[in-house]
């Protein structure tokens, strides 16, 4: 009794404070200045000012909203989360639901579950250049099949004269940035990487297991520059990559989709390794390719790449599908 007690008093005492708090606030000329300050400190997205929702997926579970963020250019990325095994228990206790619909042996509920478990990941992007914005609105996709010389002659060009800066991936590898967050590393200079979860990955869970593996060498942008004297990089991460991921996740090589984009959101060579029951984005025939494919290739002909047609999409905003088009190859 004499605990309940203690604990209702303490309950009182902080009422106390906190009324006298409101108080004082009410009556200092400041306090909304104070107020505005505080909740901006606790919440970065704080007097978000929302201009237009660029793309909304009800499949995917995810917004991308263009906006001002303190007066500055803003894109935000709202994404719900999955539902994870060891939060059930949790959310069939201690939620609240209400009745939809009833049909015989058929329900459906609106569930509010506990606070805690109604996390929504969220990515800022500030400030934002209007090739942000571009790059999450929505568009017509058109696929593009690229030979070796409309590499040579279209895109290589247009990629050499834009300001595609991957200086937060230099960031990453001279350990200025992201350091913790670190899976493995290989520091080799020729045959090296660092292995390191993605960002759309919030490792609550390895149905979704999305790691990226990014070679330290800084010569090779894409899948294009690949050739057979590269062959010791591309077997090293995909057996190094792998035993770690065993390690640290005891998810086996077998369970795993391990696959470099092309065309790359960046062009500094990295590759993907996914769980394999996860449909990543980007993960279709259109725009991935097995490494393990990639190797064999190489194996096969040293200038597979570098001759090979390639198909990948296009938005109807990207520069470079202008540039094809302007070429009459679309």
């Amino acid at each position: 009794m004499a605990e309940t007690g203690k604990r209702e008093v303490d309950f009182a005492d902080r009422n106390e404070t906190d009324t006298a708090k409101a108080k004082r606030l009410k009556n200092d000329p400041n306090s909304d200045q104070d107020n505005h300050n505080e909740s901006a400190s606790a919440n970065p997205l704080f007097g978000f000012k929302t201009t237009t929702v660029l793309r909304d997926s009800a499949r995917e579970k995810n917004m991308f909203i263009h906006g001002k963020l303190n007066d500055q250019d803003a894109v935000i990325i709202l994404e719900k989360t999955p539902i994870r095994e060891d939060t059930l228990l949790e959310i069939f206790n201690g939620s609240r639901l209400k009745l939809d619909m009833r049909n015989d042996i058929y329900s459906t509920y609106q569930l509010q579950p506990p606070a805690h478990l109604n996390e929504m990941k969220t990515t800022v992007v500030c400030p934002a250049t209007e090739k942000h914005v571009k790059k999450y609105l929505r568009q017509e996709t058109y696929l593009v099949q690229e030979t070796g010389e409309d590499y040579r002659s279209i895109t290589l060009p247009y990629i050499q004269s834009q300001s595609f800066s991957v200086q937060w991936v230099y960031n990453i590898l001279e350990k200025k940035a992201e350091a913790e967050r670190i899976v493995y590393e290989d520091p080799d200079q020729d045959v090296g990487f660092v292995l390191l979860p993605d960002f759309k990955w919030d490792q609550k869970q390895l149905d979704d297991l999305h790691l990226i593996a990014i070679v330290h060498r800084r010569d090779i942008k894409s899948l294009r520059d690949l050739t057979a004297l590269h062959l010791p990089l591309l077997t090293n991460i995909r057996k190094k990559g792998e035993e770690s991921i065993l390690k640290r996740y005891a998810v086996a090589a077998s369970k795993l989709k391990v696959y470099l984009h092309y065309q790359p959101s960046y062009y500094h060579l990295h590759i993907h390794f996914n769980a394999l029951s996860y449909e990543a984005p980007g993960c279709g025939v259109e725009h991935a390719h097995l490494l393990s494919d990639v190797i064999q290739n190489l194996q096969a002909d040293s200038q597979y790449y570098h001759s090979r047609s390639l198909s990948f999409p296009l938005r109807a905003d990207q520069g470079l599908l202008s540039k094809f088009k302007d070429a009459g190859k679309l």
